[in-house]
């Protein structure tokens, strides 16, 4: 089993109608990175449980029922009264999402500890405002260091969201921290890029990887995907040509499917992730940038279902 924790919420997506200058109607759709990657791993027929706290408002309703409609277990999530955080998203000519948060006293960041998780539970994956907004980010930090300690596999997603983050500073320092229980980093060009604060990246990258870190996978837009390795391994794989509505969710998307691909190459440790080689990282990426695709070509973050990607059971 593989547990996704981390912020549902609801994005405020601008409708098509809107004319450009003028404010026009937002639909709701839901999303959140770790949300929106448990339901890519889901739809895909991966085995993935969402740890997370919801309201019992109307969004959070929607949020639950999406899960249960994508396959996901919910045993660890928890409800309460408090409201869902929102995002409004403004989308660019080239299709890509800019947010602004509405997080104060929302039910995502009060996550309780569920304790000791599962003993099927074989890999975390953690990341966007989950590891940022007090007092959750302690929360799945907590999460994030027992489960490594009892041997298991951790994946992170930083998914940067820099308006959130008052502190730089500290928070590169607490990120830095976490890369000794960490066995896969996925981030993008522009979280790496941040995260280095002025050092080359690629350099920053590989620093990383010495702290821990096996792998680390970078979406790079439409440049494709890039794996590196701690072992010094360099792989790249170009994107799948097709036309972009918006990229709300892609980089969730990758994330999902990246691990749907490591669980079912029966990968549930870091020194699975370490054994993996260029051609199956190529393999890796490859799956990853065709869901990804799939994504990109409609609107809001709607992964693939297996089917599409010709996954039949």
């Amino acid at each position: 089993m593989i547990c996704v924790g981390g912020e549902a919420l609801v994005d405020l997506v601008p409708a098509s109608s809107a004319r450009p200058g003028e404010l026009g109607p937002l639909l709701p759709l839901p999303g959140g990175g770790p949300y929106n990657t448990a339901i890519a791993l889901g739809r895909l027929g991966g085995p993935v449980a969402f740890l997370s706290r919801l309201s019992t408002d109307t969004f959070g309703d929607a949020l639950l029922g999406r899960l249960h409609a994508s396959g996901v277990d919910t045993a660890l999530v928890q409800r309460g009264d408090e409201p869902t955080t929102l995002a409004v998203a403004g989308i660019g000519p080239d299709g890509s999402a800019r947010y602004s948060f509405h997080v104060e006293g929302t039910a995502d960041r009060v996550v309780a500890d569920p304790g000791e998780l599962p003993a099927d539970v074989t890999t975390v994956s953690l990341g966007t405002l989950g590891m940022v907004l007090e007092p959750g980010a302690t929360t799945y930090e907590t999460v994030l260091r027992r489960h490594s300690a009892r041997g298991g596999l951790v994946v992170l997603d930083p998914n940067i969201r820099a308006a959130m983050i008052t502190d730089p500073d500290a928070y590169r320092a607490r990120f830095d921290s976490w890369l000794p229980d960490v066995g896969l980093l996925k981030l993008s060009l522009e979280d790496a890029e941040w995260l280095a604060g002025g050092m080359a990246t690629e350099a920053a990258v590989r620093g990383w990887l010495d702290r821990g870190p096996a792998a680390a996978v970078l979406t790079r837009g439409a440049a494709g995907l890039l794996a590196l390795t701690a072992d010094g391994d360099r792989i790249e794989v170009p994107t799948v040509p097709v036309a972009v509505v918006d990229t709300i969710g892609a980089g969730d998307t990758v994330h999902g499917a990246l691990l749907f691909w490591l669980n079912e190459a029966g990968i549930t440790g870091p020194a699975g992730v370490r054994e993996i080689d260029a051609d199956g990282w190529r393999a890796a990426l490859e799956f990853a940038s065709r869901a990804a695709s799939v994504t990109v070509s409609r609107a809001g973050a709607e992964p693939p279902y297996a089917t599409e990607l010709g996954i039949h059971p």
